[in-house]
């Protein structure tokens, strides 16, 4: 049986390439909203989820970590893809003929410097993938989309101008996400442990939670603050550390985090991805 991974968006958007590139024998199943990507896994209907977390040039996905903890889902592996962003038009189009250029609004300042350069002038699309759908069911030169080398592929268009991003190391960061946990350690690299917690309300509570990590020399790669349901005194975090809950040094420091949170909860372990670094 094959296997299935939802992801938000539209076929040929950067989350399909990353399901594309991280389980090429997967069936990608897309879904309008992170929440129905979610749901697809949590019905049974997909194994895994492809989430995006966040991305070098424009940050966190700020959606992704309101929704980690309460998914119900379990982080299983991350996956980094470099994100080249192509001009696509219909064929035959050539690049002088381009006058319009429509992708989601993260990517158009992201391309900013060939757009002006070439006079063509950007035009917002709710996801980029959609764009590219849009622009081969319209039929017009003069009209192209900002988006992946699959895209092109999907939709038939000709990549009228290759990786034309101003930031040559513009990269993705991925989530895997599945129903169980899986504790076990895997592959020859780091495993890397995420989790979520918030701190009690004592004075320097969340610098007295820090010190364990501190002192059992284990290394916090990430650590995120958001605020809970709108409340400006209820504040969680998202943290990512290199270890295994098995390790000594790790055990410690979650021991030593636990005294001085009033929640804690384990979002995933999993192997660190090669491109991390």
């Amino acid at each position: 049986m094959t296997q299935r991974i939802a992801f938000q968006g539209e076929p040929g958007a950067y989350s399909h390439q990353a399901c594309h590139e991280t389980f090429p024998e997967a069936e990608p199943v897309p879904c309008p909203t992170f929440e129905d990507t979610v749901a697809e896994v949590r019905a049974g209907h997909a194994e895994l989820a492809m989430l995006p977390v966040e991305n070098s040039i424009y940050g966190r996905v700020a959606d992704i970590h309101r929704m980690l903890p309460e998914s119900g889902l379990h982080i299983i592996a991350e996956a980094f893809v470099r994100v080249h962003i192509n001009l696509l038009g219909v064929p035959g189009a050539k690049l002088e003929d381009v006058k319009e250029a429509h992708s989601h609004l993260v990517l158009l300042p992201q391309c900013a410097a060939f757009l002006r350069e070439h006079g063509i002038q950007g035009r917002v699309s709710p996801d980029n993938a959609r764009a590219a759908r849009e622009v081969a069911e319209r039929g017009d030169r003069h009209v192209a989309a900002l988006a992946s080398e699959l895209a092109a592929e999907v939709y038939g268009l000709d990549i009228l101008a290759a990786h034309i991003e101003d930031h040559a190391h513009n990269t993705t960061r991925f989530l895997v996400m599945a129903p169980e946990i899986d504790m076990t350690r895997r592959g020859e690299g780091t495993m890397i442990t995420s989790f979520v917690f918030r701190v009690r309300n004592i004075p320097a509570a969340l610098y007295k939670a820090m010190g364990g990590f501190a002192t059992n020399g284990v290394n916090m790669t990430k650590l995120e603050s958001y605020m809970v349901d709108g409340s400006f005194s209820a504040t969680q975090f998202y943290a990512d550390i290199e270890g295994h809950p098995d390790d000594e040094n790790v055990r410690l420091a979650l021991d030593e985090l636990g005294y001085f949170t009033s929640e804690l909860k384990i979002l995933g372990v999993y192997p660190s991805d090669p491109r991390r670094r």
